[in-house]
């Protein structure tokens, strides 16, 4: 383990002089937790809406016995909770592609393949390094969210359907495991890439999912909840199973010390 954390040390200390990754660590976490709570703000200045019927059918049973207000601002709600779920994967998928080809560009990462460390080693580190950062910055900001809700909501029952399990599901479990799967897919890109940019457009890909689902529940089309979230984090888990294996075995460090100009 002491090789692991001496390979995290070692990102840290190289991509955090990078603007852009200081950049997208400390202003994500900023603008995702601003933005739900001026949802929560804007419900609590609405006038009356009446009755939680003349709201769309696939809200009424998710608000239950809320007043049309309440159910307007669970709805506004949940829309941008959804964006802590991107957190996790753009935070670290940023800081994974200055990993390879940043240290490729500066000539750093030959003298490290060089060494006794083996390549599982390395790339858990690299991951770990990306990783940790990135959910950390989610929970961080989720607790912040969490305690701003509970001093502005009235309605305990609206902040009981805030706070409900299914977010604690996604931004515990699923952000971490789809995480894990935009890293392993970035450093994978990394190695065959010498582009930084390029490595994280590509990486970025993992991001149309759930951009889908953030609008398809925009527009009513589905309902995100806790038994989407726990089969994605059962889909999520055998796919970051797969990634790792892949990862090691499509880094070639014999063909970066020899090839790589």
């Amino acid at each position: 383990m002491s090789k692991i954390w001496t390979i995290v040390d070692k990102e840290w200390a190289e991509v955090f002089k990078n603007r852009l990754v200081l950049f997208t660590v400390l202003f994500m976490p900023v603008m995702f937790t601003a933005l739900p709570l001026i949802m929560i703000a804007i419900g609590g200045s609405q006038a009356d809406m009446g009755d939680v019927t003349d709201l769309p059918a696939q809200y009424v049973e998710m608000c239950g016995d809320l007043t049309g207000t309440a159910c307007f601002t669970l709805m506004m709600v949940n829309q941008f909770l959804l964006l802590f779920m991107m957190m996790p994967l753009v935070i670290p998928v940023t800081i994974a592609a200055y990993s390879v080809v940043g240290e490729k560009t500066t000539r750093c990462l030959e003298p490290l393949l060089a060494t006794p460390i083996t390549t599982a080693e390395l790339l858990i580190g690299k991951s770990l390094a990306a990783l940790i950062p990135g959910v950390l910055a989610t929970w961080l900001s989720f607790g912040v969210f969490a305690v701003v809700a509970y001093l502005m909501v009235q309605s305990p029952e609206l902040l009981r359907r805030i706070l409900d399990p299914m977010w604690i599901t996604a931004i515990g479990l699923v952000g971490p495991l789809l995480a894990m799967a935009g890293i392993n897919v970035t450093l994978m890109v990394s190695s065959r890439v010498s582009d930084p940019c390029t490595a994280e457009q590509v990486s970025m890909m993992l991001i149309l999912p759930l951009l889908g689902i953030f609008f398809a529940q925009i527009i009513g089309v589905i309902v995100v909840n806790v038994q989407v979230m726990q089969l994605a984090a059962i889909v999520l888990l055998a796919i970051d199973a797969g990634l790792v294996y892949l990862g090691v075995r499509a880094f070639q460090r014999e063909t970066i010390l020899t090839k790589w100009k």
